[in-house]
């Protein structure tokens, strides 16, 4: 008998979607991932530098639970300096990566079977974040036509009295829809009517081609009910830093920084230094990112509205295109594993992210343009033989 004895309430976990194809994909020699949610460029040296130096000097040491000072200030220049928002530094809170700030957000507030209202479709992440923490999922579909995004009329008909917390994203993963200030008020609306916290994830705030990036806490009433997750993985491709942030209120964060205590303990010292210098220093570098990835997504998009069965809206934002496939006559399913097996191409079946994601893959324009063009050839070429071998 074994002596290893798993929760009941994990004994049927499996793999998200997205997992599933990108362990099927690093078994494929020259493969063309379009799958990863990750920049292509390497950290730049000078923050590596800086952090470097940090532990020289000494920051080698457990860092205040909160994050350092310094750090958390700059956290409020740059987003007063792109954004015209105003924090407070006692209003963030440095977390292990973006995706611990809403993990301990609903930590903190969810009771047993409290409710979650979760767009549809969006970041697998947040579905199992919920379930762990006792919430229900509440998925509140979205349609194409509102650029995936549920309107404020949907969130107020998925609205119970057991509603607790509603969660926004923009620019989107998976789709790079943008929220339109309209389309934000009205949802903040619905927030406010039910007393609802918000939490709006916003990390690829950096990358907006179309409009511009409404963040969720500067509407009025909202600073006092919204949790920013932000953080510099995308903005400053350090992803394998951790470096991630809570712009909350101090009422949560308390709660949450002490939940942190018997989890992570702080963030990585030199780490963070090296974030003060990144925010401090590169904007410049996250503007020459922000045009070589609306160059690479407009690229990209052409080249899929090119291909037979397959349409792409205009790109908004971060850096995923998010095509619809039914013109194929193949499910989302079906064409990414097609694409994995006969063209060495990787991309996310949409259904991966909820329902309303179904008949759409996401396509992460995260390659060079020439590895764009590469995957695009593979795919173009793979579709064409098989719409040729159809009308023979």
């Amino acid at each position: 008998m074994s002596a290893i004895k798993i929760a009941k309430r994990f004994r049927n976990i499996q793999p998200s979607g997205i997992v599933k194809i990108f362990e099927a994909a690093a078994a494929v020699r020259d493969l063309s991932n379009l799958s990863i949610g990750e920049p292509d460029f390497d950290t730049e040296p000078n923050i590596v530098d800086a952090a470097a130096g940090a532990a020289r000097k000494g920051f080698t040491h457990y860092p205040p639970l909160p994050g350092f000072e310094d750090f958390r200030k700059e956290v409020c220049a740059y987003w007063k300096r792109h954004h015209d928002l105003d924090v407070l530094p006692e209003e963030v809170f440095i977390t292990s990566g973006a995706i611990q700030g809403p993990h301990l957000c609903f930590q903190a507030m969810l009771d047993p079977s409290d409710e979650v209202l979760l767009p549809d479709p969006s970041f697998t992440a947040y579905y199992q974040q919920i379930k762990d923490n006792g919430g229900v999922v509440v998925s509140v579909p979205s349609r194409a036509e509102n650029g995936f995004f549920p309107t404020a009329e949907d969130y107020e008909t998925a609205v119970t009295p057991r509603t607790k917390i509603l969660v926004v994203n923009s620019p989107c993963n998976p789709t790079g829809g943008v929220l339109t200030r309209k389309q934000a008020e009205g949802i903040a609306e619905v927030a406010k009517r039910h007393d609802l916290i918000v939490i709006s994830d916003e990390i690829y705030e950096a990358f907006v081609y179309s409009g511009k990036h409404v963040p969720m806490r500067s509407i009025p009433g909202m600073a006092e009910r919204t949790l920013v997750v932000g953080g510099l993985s995308k903005s400053h491709c350090m992803t394998g830093w951790r470096l991630g942030y809570a712009i909350a209120p101090t009422e949560l964060l308390k709660v949450m920084i002490t939940l942190s205590a018997g989890q992570t303990f702080g963030v990585n010292a030199p780490a963070q230094k090296g974030g003060v210098y990144a925010l401090a220093t590169q904007d410049e570098k996250v503007r020459e990112r922000t045009k070589d990835y609306e160059q690479r997504v407009g690229y990209s998009a052409k080249r899929l509205n090119a291909m037979p069965g397959i349409t792409c809206p205009e790109p908004q934002g971060a850096f995923y295109l998010f095509p619809d496939i039914t013109g194929t006559g193949m499910t989302d399913e079906e064409m990414a594993w097609w694409l994995l097996d006969t063209a060495k191409v990787a991309v996310i079946p949409g259904s991966a992210f909820g329902t309303s994601g179904a008949g759409h893959i996401r396509v992460a324009c995260t390659l060079s343009m020439e590895g764009l063009k590469k995957a695009f050839d593979r795919m173009e070429a793979a579709l064409n033989n098989r719409k040729a071998k159809q009308e023979s």
